[in-house]
Order: C-alpha cells, then structure tokens, then sequence
C-alpha cells in the first residue's frame, strides 16, 4: 500500500472512531428515551387497570343488590383486595414527579372510602334493611366519590399522555440524529472502500466467478420457493375445504357440543346446544349451573357441585355417557341428557379448556320406560299364570276332597259347617285364579263378531242398580253398524270392573259416561306407544269425574294385586283383568287422568270383519296452512309431538307449558292465528280462563281446546259450552289437521265464561 493511501485510510479511520463514539453516547440516549417512554406506557396502564378495578368493584356491588348472588359478593371481595395493592403500586410508579404523588395521595382515600361504601350497601343489601339502604342513597356520597376518583384519574392519565408525546419526541429527534450518523458512517465506509477497490482487483476474477455462482443459485432458489408457494397454495385449499366440512358437520350436528376455556366460560357452541341447553359462546357454565336442578340418572339424587360435567372434565376427568337430568327453574321441559367429555391441554401439558357433548336421551329414556312397563307386566303375567295354573291342579284336589266331606259330616253339623268354610274358601280361591289367569291372558276366550253399541246399551242397564243413584250413567256411542271381535262374557265384565273403579274415586257421586268411536292409530302414536300395531279399532272409552290418579299411580295401576284402596275394600286385580283381555284379544288399553279432574279408560278393541271401521289407508289427506299456532301444552312430549306434526303441515309453531308462559309471551307482542290449548294446565288457570285472559287482550282470538276426555264428559263436566271447538286425545295427524283449518277457517273465538252453576 502507497504512503498516500495509509494517510487516507488512517484519516478515515479516526473519523469512522469519532462517529463511534457520537453513535454509542446517543444510542445510551436513545435507550433512556426509550426506558422513559415505556415507564410512561406502564403508568397509563395502571392507571386504566385501576379503573377496570373500581368499576369492576361498583359493578359486583351494583349486581349483588339485584340479584343477591354470592357469585358478586366472591368477585366484589377480590376486587376489593386487589384495590389497596393497585393503588400503591402507581403510587410508587409516579413518585418521580412530585403534584402526581399529591394527586394519588389525595385520590387514594376517596377511592377506598368509595369502597367501603359499596361493602355496606351490599351487607344492608344482605340483611334485607330497606331502610338503611335507603339512608346510605340518600347521603349520594358514592356517586361524588367515583366521579371525583375519576376525575384524578383522567387527570393523571392526561399529564402522562403529555409526558409520554414530549418523550415519544425526544426519542424520535434522537433516533433521527442517531440515523444521520449513521448514514455519515456509511459514507465514510464506502470511501474507504473506493479507496481499497484496487487491492480487489486480484480477487475480481474470483469474485465474477462466485457471483454467476450466485445468481445459479438465485434461480434454483426461485424455482424451489415457486413450486413451494403452489404446494402452499394448493394445501391452503385443502386446509379450507376441511374447515367448511368440519364447520357444516358441527352446526348440522343433533348433539349438543360446547368449547370451554379453563374458567368454564364458553367459546365455541353448535345451534344444537342453543337449542338443547340455551346455552351460547360468552357465557359462563358456572353461572349457568344455577339457573336448573341437577340430578344422576336416577331423577332423585342430585348432583354435587363438584360432580357437574364442566368441572370434572376441568379437572382433568375424560368420560363417557354421563346420565344426568336438568330441570330448569323457568319451567322448560325436563331433560335427560347423556354428557361425554374430554380436556384439552396446552404444549406444556396443562389443560387450557375442554369439550363437552350432550346428547338428549329424553324420547328414548320414555320409550325405554314404556317397555320397560310393558316387559314388567307381561314377566307377572308369565309368572301369574304359571302359579295359577299349578293352584288350580291344588285347588282341583282339595274342592273335590271337601265336597265329600261335606256330604259325609250329615250326621255332625258342627264339622260339617267347618267344612263348608273349607269349601267355600276353595272356591274364592278359585275366583282369584280366575281373575290372575285373565291378566295372565291365559283365559278361556270365546271371541265373536259382537255389536258393540248393543252390548254397551245392556251393559250399562246392569249397571244402573249397581253403581247406585248417586252416580249418574250416560251413553254417548256412535251411529252406525260397529263391531269387534271380542268375548262378550269377558268385556261386560271389564266394564263392570271399570264401572265399580268409577263409583269407588266418587265417593259423593259423579257421572259415568260410556262412549264408542271408530278410530285409526297411526304410525306416530304406534311409535310413541309400545306394543301397539297401527290400524282401525273400535275404541270404548270409560270416563268418571272423580279424584282422579298421580302419574305414579297410573304406571302401576295394571299391576295385579296393586291398589290405592283401603283395606279390605278391594283386591287390586279389577284394571289388571280388564289389561289382561285387552291384550289378549289383540287391543291396546290407554289410561288419562289428571288429579282432582277424572280418569277416563280408553279400550282399542280389534274390528270385526265388514264392521265398516275406517282403515288407514281411507283416512282424508291431511291438510295444513302457513298459519301461526300457538299451544299450551304442560306435558312435553305431547307438546314436542304436536308442534312436529305441525310444522309437517306447513304451520309455523309457538308454544308455552303452562298458562303463565303464554300470557309473558302474548304480552310480549307473539303474534299467531290460533290458540290450541289443554283444558287442564299449570300456572295458575285452566285453558279455558287462558282463552278468556287472551280474548281481553286480544278480541275474538280463535281458539281450539283440547283434553284425555271425551267431548261428552268434558261438557258434562261443564268444562266447555256449547259450540266451542275440541279435540280430544289421542288424536291422529288428519283428525289434527282437520280441526286445525276448521278453527282457522271460522271456527269457535274466546268469550267470557258462563257463571257457575247454583
């Protein structure tokens, strides 16, 4: 290297020194700016954190006085723990600048005596003293101290806002000298590098060589990227494709599937679970877990709170159809749910939240009940009829030996009375077999073509002196040639049975009201009924105004030997022989009551031939409408069964379980066309003072009723007048559709009751 070249690059060199040396002094500039401005940051966000805090506190105070959850009380008392804590550590953030630290100092009592405040309205609150409650409002000192807090708040945050734009400002200045510098730097860098250029000349050969090198490789490197943004591209369509499959199988979904975070609060929900559980993404389970009773499978033992699904499964727990029922405090439907669930971890292996899906077993946990019931029923009947038939072999041996002793004890009165005791004891113990064989459906029948409303007229001649005057018979059977191929002998006796079960729930006297239609079960209540095949029947229903029956009561009411009476006072085989023939004879017996009301026994007999029953096949098409239904219905899978058939028809659907739900609704501006209610509901009013509560809100409102009794006992009972509208259960889709469109069309409107009768 030449003398001149030396002096230039030492020259150089000291200058590049020089630079050094400004850089590094205003990069520890530039740093100080920096650490200043983020000091700032961080006081603003105490500072914001310190609001979220106080309204935060006021919000729980606020919530616990409207509702008196001890949800608010738990979130109030942390606030107010971590106030004192918030309000030093700002403190100390902004002891640096002395008319803040006057500014804290003054603002962190009124803060504090702000949430003393809140504590004693939420104890008044908790001990119910409106007064004290109401002194603590009249002073408003909460109101001027949260105001005040905030104004020095705002006030705080707004000088530092001014420090962090006059720092921000000096930051940016410095950086923009400290970029000068640099730029100089780099300028002197490429001098230098001028001047050394003729000491690369020897390496340019290399240097050419290594370039073209280079640029090779520049290209296979663009080729590579090009193919590897295809493949990119080409795995983000697929990537897209499976979420949109995934997102329509989740949404289409019939499981309910929630997405939860570790502190229970749902992120992700299906419309099955909006529908099924009410629940949606933003809200909490544990809230929520308050809102319904929960029980094991069992429907009587409830669920322990650390047994609910979300926190085992938050627990680390992973399960498999979990039985529970829910029933909610708003009076929706209860439900039996099966809940499967399974945690879900973060990279370092602890859970971040979970998965939870429910599937609603309540349709088949009722079918499963009903042949449950029905398997029960036909196992006592094997047994029964097993035991009777070994009894009545005994009983063969020991009538026949005590009516020779009867004959040979003439010349001893006294043993021969004993005897006859013996006797007569054979044959009430024969009876019984006979009654345990007509469950057992193990009966001697002897079925014929019978003309039903011919028998049914005799029976209830019979009858008259043997339910007494009290009970008041009558007889409402429909025109026409009817028969059904049945045992005469056995259905008198069935009626008898029913009768005398009648006049026992009327202790002060009733109606008794025997009545025959013809009538198709369809495939939807075949389905919904175990043990029933779909066809015509010639139904004879039987129906009192007495006590009525529980819903236990009328699951075992079939049941052999099972009885509400008194004893001594009945056997409890009457309705168990009348089940018995029934099913032997090929029908299907059905039992409505409700507590306080009547029972009425629904008998489906099987038609005779040329009985010119209607068949399914010649039912009318069913026709529907685009009008909006409302029903009240309390038991929920009528009321689910009734809006489907709806909706089959082209109806839009409304519906409420209990009078107090539709009037929220009416009152609520629910728009419909028609009202289908039962005439015995929950909630305070019969459908029928439903109808008339709606007629003086909304005049001549459409109304059609329905009710388990026949049209007959429902107006004897004097529960409709004349002309109003009725279906009565179990009713089939077309019978539905049918009275639907004639109320519709014209039909029965709402008026004010007749007064009671004197």
């Amino acid at each position: 290297m030449i003398p001149s070249q030396r002096v230039i690059l030492g020259a150089g060199l000291a200058i590049l020194l020089i630079i050094t040396a400004a850089s590094i002094g205003l990069d520890v500039k530039s740093r100080s700016d920096t650490a200043w401005v983020n000091h700032t940051v961080e006081v603003l966000k105490k500072i914001s954190d310190l609001r979220v805090l106080m309204r935060r506190a006021e919000s729980a105070a606020r919530g616990f006085e409207l509702y008196r959850s001890p949800n608010f009380t738990d979130e109030f008392q942390t606030a107010r723990a971590e106030l004192a804590p918030a309000l030093a550590d700002l403190k100390r953030s902004v002891r640096d600048n002395p008319d803040q630290i006057a500014l804290m100092e003054g603002t962190e009592p009124l803060a504090m005596r702000r949430i003393e405040i809140a504590a004693e309205a939420m104890r008044l609150s908790a001990e119910k003293d409106p007064a004290g409650i109401t002194a603590l409002q009249g002073k408003a000192e909460g109101r001027g101290l949260m105001d005040t807090v905030m104004v020095n708040l705002d006030r705080l945050a707004a000088e530092e806002q001014s420090l962090l734009a006059a720092r921000t400002s000096d930051s940016r200045r410095t950086g923009i000298v400290l970029l000068g510098i640099d730029v100089v730097g780099a300028l002197v860098i490429l001098l230098l590098v001028v001047m050394l250029m003729r000491e690369s000349q020897r390496a340019q050969v290399a240097l050419t060589s290594s370039l073209h090198e280079t640029r090779a490789a520049k290209k296979a490197l663009e080729a590579a990227v090009a193919e590897r943004t295809e493949h990119l591209v080409a795995a983000h369509d697929e990537l897209r494709l499976s979420i949109n499959v995934l997102q329509s199988t989740f949404r289409s979904m019939a499981e309910a599937v929630l997405v939860i975070d570790d502190d229970g609060n749902v992120l992700l929900s299906n419309p099955a679970a909006e529908r099924m559980l009410l629940h949606r993404a933003g809200m909490n389970l544990r809230n929520l877990s308050a809102l319904s009773d929960v029980f094991h499978g069992d429907g009587v033992t409830p669920l322990k709170a650390d047994e609910l699904p979300s926190v085992r499964v938050l627990r680390g727990d992973e399960f498999e159809d979990l039985e529970m029922i829910v029933r909610p405090h708003s009076g929706n439907d209860v439900r039996h749910l099966m809940v499967s669930g399974r945690p879900m971890r973060d990279g370092q292996g602890n859970i971040s939240g979970a998965v939870l899906v429910y599937h609603d077993a309540t349709a088949s946990r009722e079918t499963e009940r009903q042949l449950q019931q029905s398997q029960k029923l036909d196992a006592i009947g094997k047994l029964t009829g097993g035991v009777a038939h070994d009894f009545n072999n005994m009983l063969t041996v020991i009538s026949g030996n005590t009516e020779t002793l009867v004959a040979s004890l003439k010349e001893q009165p006294e043993l021969q009375r004993t005897a006859r005791l013996i006797d007569d004891a054979a044959e009430r113990c024969a009876e019984l077999i006979q009654h345990l064989l007509a469950f057992a459906r193990k009966q001697p029948l002897q079925p014929h073509d019978v003309e039903i409303n011919a028998a049914i007229a005799d029976i209830a001649k019979l009858l008259r002196p043997t339910l007494g005057e009290q009970i008041q018979i009558e007889t409402v059977l429909e025109q026409g040639p009817m028969t059904a191929h049945i045992d005469p002998s056995r259905l008198a006796n069935a009626v008898l049975n029913m009768a005398i079960n009648a006049r026992d729930a009327m202790p002060n006297g009733g109606k008794l009201l025997l009545e025959t239609h013809r009538v198709v079960l369809d495939e939807a209540y075949a389905q919904a009924n175990v043990d029933v095949r779909p066809g015509p029947y010639v139904m004879l229903a039987v129906s009192d105004t007495g006590t009525g029956m529980e819903q236990s009561v009328q699951e075992k009411a079939f049941e052999p030997f099972f009885t509400t009476k008194e004893v001594g006072k009945g056997s409890g085989l009457g309705l168990s022989m009348v089940y018995g023939f029934v099913k032997q004879s090929g029908g299907h017996i059905k039992i409505y009551s409700e507590e306080g009301h009547g029972t009425t026994i629904k008998l489906y007999l099987p038609p005779g031939e040329g009985a010119g029953v209607a068949t399914a096949s010649a039912a009318p098409q069913a026709e529907g409408g685009a009008e909006t239904i409302f029903i009240v219905e309390d038991d929920a899978l009528v009321r689910n069964f009734v809006t489907a058939q709806l909706q089959s028809l082209g109806y839009k659907t409304v519906a409420a379980a209990d009078s107090k739900a539709a009037l929220e609704l009416i009152d609520a501006g629910q728009a419909f066309d028609l009202l289908f209610t039962d005439i015995v509901i929950p909630g305070g009013m019969s459908g029928r003072e439903l109808a008339d509560e709606i007629a003086k809100r909304r005049p001549g409102v459409k109304v059609l009723y329905t009710s388990g009794y026949t049209d007959n006992a429902i107006v004897h009972h004097g529960k409709l007048d004349d002309g109003v509208m009725l279906l009565t259960k179990p009713y089939r889709r077309n019978q539905l559709a049918e009275m639907i469109r004639k109320a519709l069309g014209g039909g029965a409107t709402a008026s004010p009751a007749p007064p009671p009768p004197t």
